[in-house]
């Protein structure tokens, strides 16, 4: 989503550095979306160890509950009801829903994160079909490559995940997808007051999900046993991934062109993968680690421009 075009740019009162049309970051700017990527990439872990201590839709709902908490302070966008509501069901109710289900089902974290950025070429397809925005070659190109890569981790299946699990994280990937076209008719809009509000969504529905299928036993079990490790994990999950990353994120797209923000976002399951690795000890083989790098090469066919960045001088 396009925040602000910002003609003119610059580092300081002696130069310009453009990235074709696209303004290099600060330094500063450039930690701070670093720091949202590690925060969303360390993100799949928690949730694996918060799957530990909570059923999936109980997880999922405690996760919006405390999310949805700062709409005491922040004034709701304005945003017809219809839309809002289809918003809040594919892009939070759907896609969350969604993937905790699969990674309960034993999707690794790594994994997951990888195989959810998917959403971006759904993004692509969603708003070909929906808008009538024709993808150019490159995106064609990317698109190829990232589902060559879905390919090969498909044929790793069994052992540690099951197909039902790649399945449900492609179909989360698929409500990010759509929400995303939802959110781009929403005009310009406050991100995370949106994000804030949006959450008010999914607790009633998750809840009532969570009693029909997880069953009242369960949850009264894990509210009554939740020890510091699962509240720290709906912690991280609400606080740290949701609120404050996105408050960072929505300011960063004040300052730059979405096109300078959203390729860090490529870094997401690079985060997601090391922390896995390092905090849980999956293991990830051949064919599985050749998938995973189609995919992110095809991201950044899809999401970063080949162009050279030129250093124009400005006399003073």
């Amino acid at each position: 989503m396009v925040r602000d075009i910002l003609p003119g740019w610059k580092t300081n009162n002696r130069h310009r550095i453009l990235l074709g049309s696209r303004p290099i970051m600060k330094p500063r700017h450039m930690l701070l979306a670093l720091l949202v990527a590690a925060i969303w990439g360390i993100n799949f872990t928690i949730i694996r160890i918060g799957l530990g201590s909570f059923p999936p839709l109980l997880l999922a709902a405690l996760r919006f509950v405390v999310a949805s908490l700062p709409v005491l302070i922040l004034p709701r966008p304005n945003v017809p009801w219809p839309r809002f509501l289809w918003i809040g069901a594919t892009l939070f109710l759907g896609q969350f829903t969604l993937l905790f289900m699969a990674m309960a089902l034993g999707l690794p974290a790594g994994l997951a994160s990888v195989t959810l950025q998917s959403q971006a070429f759904l993004t692509i397809l969603v708003a070909s079909i929906v808008l009538g925005e024709k993808p150019t070659a490159r995106q064609v190109a990317g698109c190829l490559v990232a589902f060559a890569g879905l390919g090969a981790i498909g044929l790793t299946v069994g052992g540690d995940f099951s197909m039902s699990g790649l399945v449900l994280c492609l179909a989360s990937a698929l409500c990010w997808a759509i929400g995303n076209v939802a959110l781009r008719g929403a005009g310009k809009i406050d991100i995370l007051a949106m994000v804030v509000w949006l959450s008010l969504t999914p607790p009633i529905p998750l809840f009532a999900l969570s009693l029909l299928f997880e069953g009242p036993a369960t949850i009264a079990r894990a509210l009554s046993t939740m020890n510091w490790t699962g509240a720290g994990a709906v912690l991280y999950i609400a606080v740290l991934s949701t609120i404050v990353c996105y408050a960072i994120w929505g300011h960063l797209l004040k300052l730059y062109p979405a096109s300078t923000v959203a390729p860090f976002s490529l870094l997401v399951p690079i985060f997601g993968a090391l922390s896995a690795w390092l905090v849980l000890g999956e293991q990830f083989q051949e064919t599985r680690v050749i998938g995973m790098m189609l995919i992110l090469i095809g991201l950044v066919i899809v999401a970063v421009p080949l162009r050279r960045a030129v250093l124009v001088h400005q006399r003073a």
